[in-house]
């Protein structure tokens, strides 16, 4: 689907293009490209993801302070992004995102996610018994000493591509 501006035609064209690696897509991501982040490790399988996001005039708040809807922008898709990689066949989103802001970020930050394989089994069991799972994944900004400054807890929906839920009707 193409909103106004045409930027979902960008947003597909960076995402299906064959000659870009997964990193590379991430960095180009139109939302991502703009906040100018890094990608320092991402797993070929798609379970440990590091995204550097700088901390720039652009992205400081008032108190000179890391922006946080700068932290939630990055935040919200990695989850979601993840367990697309991880089970191509399900429809996946970003069903609720909660950011713990718990010291003010005033250097750059990383992103730290990973997916445990008993994760990954447990969301595979409860999408084989009923064709969908709603997991959630724990992870956390983190500044350049290392400290956690952000805690994030994202809740991600999987369904199978005809999941319809009973009793919804869509209003056109």
């Amino acid at each position: 689907m193409t909103d106004q501006r045409g930027t979902g035609n960008l947003r597909k064209l960076i995402w299906n293009c064959r000659f870009l690696d997964d990193k590379k897509r991430i960095e180009w991501y139109p939302n991502f490209w703009l906040m100018r982040v890094k990608v320092i490790e991402l797993a070929p399988d798609w379970r440990t993801v590091r995204i550097k996001l700088p901390h720039t005039w652009l992205s400081t708040n008032p108190s000179g302070g890391l922006f946080g809807g700068f932290q939630a922008c990055l935040a919200d898709p990695i989850a979601a992004m993840v367990c697309l990689k991880l089970f191509p066949e399900y429809s996946v989103w970003t069903r609720s995102l909660q950011l713990d802001f718990r010291r003010e970020t005033l250097t750059a930050t990383e992103l730290r996610f990973s997916i445990t394989p008993e994760d990954e089994l447990r969301i595979q069991q409860e999408l084989d018994a009923k064709g969908r799972s709603t997991p959630s994944f724990e992870y956390g900004f983190y500044q350049e000493d290392g400290s956690l400054c952000t805690g994030i807890t994202a809740t991600v929906a999987l369904r199978s591509k005809d999941y319809k839920k009973q009793g919804i009707r869509i209003l056109k």
